[in-house]
């Protein structure tokens, strides 16, 4: 009798704990789905961008850093970057500014954009984690960084356009 005792308690046991599994896995799917549908932590909502080179027009959706923080931190720490994005760094008055890489483990492709969405300079390839100071050799407003490369894949050269809000 005893051993009857035992193999039922530990198959109460046994579906309990399944039940509950089960009631944490459906928890979790719709958090999930959210989770991937709202930007990762540290990550801004995306807005549509623009390329126009002589190769016709390139989307991309971006993050754009509108305050000293976020400007401070761009992509630093991030370990990956879909090749559709980018970041969007908007000065707000148009001056020479100068970029690095610190803590920032993407090669990135860096393309200076005056006030009116003009390219002024790109820095192709630049390398990870770097201090080095990346100069924009021209008065900028603001700064797209994409993955390395892609400013090569699009045919990107000083003075193709770039269409979003920020530019007039």
């Amino acid at each position: 009798m005893r051993s009857y005792q035992s193999h039922s308690i530990r198959a109460v046991r046994l579906a309990a704990a399944v039940a509950l599994g089960v009631c944490f896995a459906l928890a979790i799917v719709p958090s999930r789905a959210i989770a991937q549908a709202a930007p990762a932590a540290g990550e801004t909502a995306l807005e549509p961008l623009e390329i126009v080179t002589a190769s016709g027009p390139h989307k991309f959706s971006v993050e754009v850093m509108r305050d000293d923080n976020q400007r401070a931190r761009g992509l630093m720490y991030r370990r990956f970057m879909p090749e559709d994005r980018g970041m969007l760094f908007d000065f707000k008055r148009e001056e020479p500014v100068s970029m690095w890489m610190k803590n920032t483990y993407l090669s990135l492709d860096m393309v200076f954009i005056d006030r009116t969405g003009r390219v002024v300079n790109v820095a192709e390839n630049t390398e990870p984690l770097s201090e080095r100071i990346i100069p924009s050799g021209a008065p900028t407003f603001a700064v797209l960084e994409l993955n390395a490369g892609t400013a090569r894949r699009i045919g990107l050269k000083v003075g193709d356009r770039l269409r979003h809000p920020m530019f007039r």
